[in-house]
């Protein structure tokens, strides 16, 4: 690791999904990044979170139907998912690893 970075720890993230009757029906894993390791001005510079009010996207979908527009629906947890990175980011391998 170069001299003044700190490498971004990885887990992974387990889930299963399940049907109606409670069967599983797939297993999930998610390798995510363990961000609250990093500090405000050292390791980023802004932070974006999607927050909205219910009351916020009730009148906007209302106005979309009164006057006609077409609404269109954003996955805002994937959004920014491939976005491109203008700095060099370090993560470090999670827990278990092996390499053979």
């Amino acid at each position: 690791l170069p001299a003044g970075h700190q490498a971004i720890g990885l887990k992974w993230v387990y889930k299963l999904k399940k049907d109606e009757e409670g069967n599983v029906v797939k297993h999930k894993a998610h390798l995510v990044a363990k961000g609250y390791m990093q500090r405000a001005g050292v390791d980023f510079e802004e932070v974006f979170a999607p927050v909205t009010r219910l009351e916020s996207v009730r009148l906007i979908l209302a106005l979309a139907a009164h006057r006609g527009w077409q609404v269109h629906h954003m996955d805002v947890k994937s959004a920014f998912l491939n976005g491109d990175l203008k700095e060099v980011v370090y993560v470090s391998q999670p827990p278990g690893f092996v390499a053979e």
